[in-house]
């Protein structure tokens, strides 16, 4: 009779170490949260300031720019006709 033995490996992990490398890594995730809050707390003040400074409000600067567009727009549209209508 032949009796094949197999050998059984088994995997030892320092559960110490792995515990430790979690706490560090939990830790870790802890401090950059905190940093991006307080990065993007930094960023929405400023960006409060800029508008609050600005002299035209932006609703209003967005409604010039509209009415500069459709202008421009229109002046396009007479130029390209009566170009048009010149050479026809």
């Amino acid at each position: 009779m032949n009796h094949h033995h197999q050998s059984q490996r088994t995997v030892e992990i320092n559960t110490r170490l792995v515990t430790t490398g979690v706490v560090v890594t939990a830790a870790g995730a802890a401090v950059a949260c905190a940093g991006m809050a307080i990065a993007a707390s930094a960023v929405i003040a400023a960006g409060r300031r800029l508008i609050r400074d600005m002299d035209v409000p932006p609703a209003q600067q967005a409604a010039m720019k509209w009415r500069q567009a459709k202008e421009a727009s229109r002046a396009g549209v007479q130029a390209w006709q009566s170009t048009s209508d010149a050479r026809g």
